[in-house]
Protein backbone atom coordinates (compact mmCIF):
# COMPACT_ATOMS: atom_id res chain seq x y z
CA UNK A 1 0.00 0.00 0.00
CA UNK A 2 1.19 3.44 -0.67
CA UNK A 3 -0.27 6.68 -0.37
CA UNK A 4 0.91 10.47 -1.33
CA UNK A 5 1.73 12.65 1.75
CA UNK A 6 -0.29 15.86 2.00
CA UNK A 7 0.67 18.46 -0.60
CA UNK A 8 2.71 21.53 0.78
CA UNK A 9 1.25 24.02 -1.20
CA UNK A 10 4.92 23.62 -4.33
CA UNK A 11 4.07 22.31 -7.37
CA UNK A 12 6.61 19.47 -7.10
CA UNK A 13 5.37 15.99 -7.20
CA UNK A 14 5.41 14.57 -3.91
CA UNK A 15 6.93 11.36 -3.50
CA UNK A 16 4.65 8.33 -1.75
CA UNK A 17 4.63 6.92 1.62
CA UNK A 18 5.35 3.19 1.19
CA UNK A 19 3.36 1.20 4.06
CA UNK A 20 2.25 -2.35 4.69
CA UNK A 21 3.32 -4.95 1.77
CA UNK A 22 4.70 -1.86 -0.81
CA UNK A 23 7.06 -1.56 1.79
CA UNK A 24 8.05 -5.13 2.43
CA UNK A 25 8.06 -5.20 -1.86
CA UNK A 26 10.54 -2.29 -1.38
CA UNK A 27 13.00 -3.87 1.40
CA UNK A 28 12.96 -7.52 -0.83
CA UNK A 29 14.25 -5.67 -3.99
CA UNK A 30 17.01 -4.08 -2.60
CA UNK A 31 17.70 -7.21 -0.68
CA UNK A 32 19.97 -9.93 -1.57
CA UNK A 33 17.76 -12.81 -1.35
CA UNK A 34 16.85 -15.09 -4.13
CA UNK A 35 13.72 -17.54 -4.76
CA UNK A 36 12.71 -19.69 -3.31
CA UNK A 37 13.30 -18.59 0.20
CA UNK A 38 12.60 -20.64 3.32
CA UNK A 39 10.97 -18.57 6.11
CA UNK A 40 14.04 -18.54 7.88
CA UNK A 41 16.64 -17.30 4.84
CA UNK A 42 13.28 -14.12 4.96
CA UNK A 43 14.15 -13.49 8.55
CA UNK A 44 17.73 -13.94 8.40
CA UNK A 45 18.06 -10.88 5.60
CA UNK A 46 15.20 -9.03 6.75
CA UNK A 47 13.64 -10.30 10.23
CA UNK A 48 14.87 -7.09 11.94
CA UNK A 49 13.80 -4.65 9.38
CA UNK A 50 10.97 -2.34 10.88
CA UNK A 51 8.16 -1.80 8.05
CA UNK A 52 5.59 0.68 8.41
CA UNK A 53 2.11 -0.82 8.63
CA UNK A 54 0.07 2.60 7.94
CA UNK A 55 0.12 6.14 6.77
CA UNK A 56 1.18 7.94 9.86
CA UNK A 57 4.50 5.58 9.82
CA UNK A 58 3.87 3.02 12.98
CA UNK A 59 5.61 0.17 12.44
CA UNK A 60 6.41 -3.20 13.29
CA UNK A 61 9.26 -5.39 12.81
CA UNK A 62 9.31 -8.00 9.55
CA UNK A 63 10.48 -11.17 12.12
CA UNK A 64 6.95 -10.73 13.69
CA UNK A 65 4.65 -10.31 10.40
CA UNK A 66 6.60 -13.46 9.45
CA UNK A 67 5.96 -15.69 12.31
CA UNK A 68 2.22 -15.19 11.47
CA UNK A 69 2.27 -16.90 8.76
CA UNK A 70 1.69 -20.67 8.22
CA UNK A 71 3.95 -21.46 4.63
CA UNK A 72 7.29 -22.65 5.86
CA UNK A 73 9.00 -21.86 1.99
CA UNK A 74 8.19 -19.03 -1.04
CA UNK A 75 8.78 -19.93 -4.24
CA UNK A 76 8.54 -16.49 -5.31
CA UNK A 77 8.81 -12.71 -3.87
CA UNK A 78 5.18 -12.34 -4.74
CA UNK A 79 3.91 -15.86 -3.47
CA UNK A 80 5.56 -14.09 0.18
CA UNK A 81 3.72 -10.85 -0.06
CA UNK A 82 1.07 -12.65 -0.84
CA UNK A 83 1.17 -14.24 2.84
CA UNK A 84 1.97 -11.20 4.36
CA UNK A 85 -0.85 -9.48 3.30
CA UNK A 86 -3.55 -10.83 5.63
CA UNK A 87 -1.25 -10.12 8.11
CA UNK A 88 -0.59 -6.59 7.59
CA UNK A 89 -4.00 -6.51 7.36
CA UNK A 90 -4.79 -7.62 10.68
CA UNK A 91 -1.90 -5.75 12.62
CA UNK A 92 -3.21 -2.77 10.30
CA UNK A 93 -6.60 -2.94 12.22
CA UNK A 94 -6.05 -4.33 15.32
CA UNK A 95 -3.12 -1.59 16.25
CA UNK A 96 -5.29 1.51 14.82
CA UNK A 97 -6.86 4.26 16.83
CA UNK A 98 -10.12 3.54 15.84
CA UNK A 99 -12.91 5.27 13.93
CA UNK A 100 -11.41 8.34 14.97
CA UNK A 101 -7.90 7.65 13.52
CA UNK A 102 -9.58 6.14 10.40
CA UNK A 103 -11.32 9.47 9.78
CA UNK A 104 -7.99 11.72 10.32
CA UNK A 105 -6.36 9.55 8.10
CA UNK A 106 -8.40 10.39 5.23
CA UNK A 107 -8.21 14.05 5.70
CA UNK A 108 -5.74 16.33 3.99
CA UNK A 109 -4.05 17.90 7.11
Amino acid sequence: MGVRPPSNGDDDEPESVEFGIAAVDARLKHADLSFPASKDDVAAELGNERIPYDVHGNDVSLGEMLAEVESTEFRSRQELLNELHEPFEEYRREHSGGVFQQVRSMLPF
